[in-house]
């Protein structure tokens, strides 16, 4: 037989203590830590924590939003499905019909047409994006333009395109919206679903 370590409750014990051996999450909040080990588990690369950043108020902003039971905006199914509390009231619009007609009518991608459907849930939300750079450009020219502005931006795009652009925009003007990046073109779906399942296990 290989040897290798085989119980979960070990593995999953040991992984963290390896990411705080390894990371420096000493430029974070304080409370911010544990999202930032859960992002870091979630790709396997203690070197992000250089280019994570996490407002001081984003914790206690995103976490009253979701006690509220104001809705989770995700830009991605995929990110949908990375959430692991099933209870929550997760929004993703990629597919409703009308992203594509907006998309073509705009000359925008679906992505970030679908972004424009989140308006009516916008006001006190958590707006996820975990893999569409022109959603985070869009959510921000929306903002801009005067639509509700959400409690908390989880902003994790990837890409060669436009990712560390929209993050930059982002993180250097926030538009006074606590928020949580990751600078630079690495990013993802499940980097951003780990963020909500950290404040999730923090909150319980």
């Amino acid at each position: 037989m290989i040897d290798y370590l085989r119980d979960p409750a070990a593995i999953y014990r040991h992984s963290f203590e390896i990411i705080r051996s390894e990371a420096d999450l000493s430029r974070l909040p304080a409370d911010a830590e544990p999202i930032a080990t859960r992002i870091i588990h979630a790709c396997g690369m203690p070197e992000i924590a250089a280019d994570l950043r996490i407002s001081p108020d984003f914790v206690t902003a995103a976490q009253a939003a979701i006690a509220a039971g104001r809705p989770i905006l995700v830009d991605a199914e995929m990110v949908r499905h990375g959430i692991i509390d099933k209870q929550l009231n997760v929004i993703c619009t990629l597919n409703d019909p009308r992203a594509r007609e907006i998309g073509l009518a705009t000359g925008n991608t679906r992505s970030a047409a679908a972004v424009e459907l989140w308006r009516p849930h916008l006001a006190g939300s958590v707006a996820v994006i975990g893999n569409a750079p022109t959603a985070l450009f869009a959510l921000l020219e929306m903002i801009d333009a005067g639509a509700p502005k959400p409690a908390a931006i989880v902003g994790f795009p990837v890409g060669f395109v436009g990712a560390a652009e929209s993050k930059d925009e982002l993180h250097a003007n926030p538009r006074g919206i606590p928020h949580a990046t990751l600078l630079g073109r690495r990013g993802g779906s499940a980097m951003a679903a780990s963020v909500i399942n950290a404040l999730m296990r923090g909150a319980q």
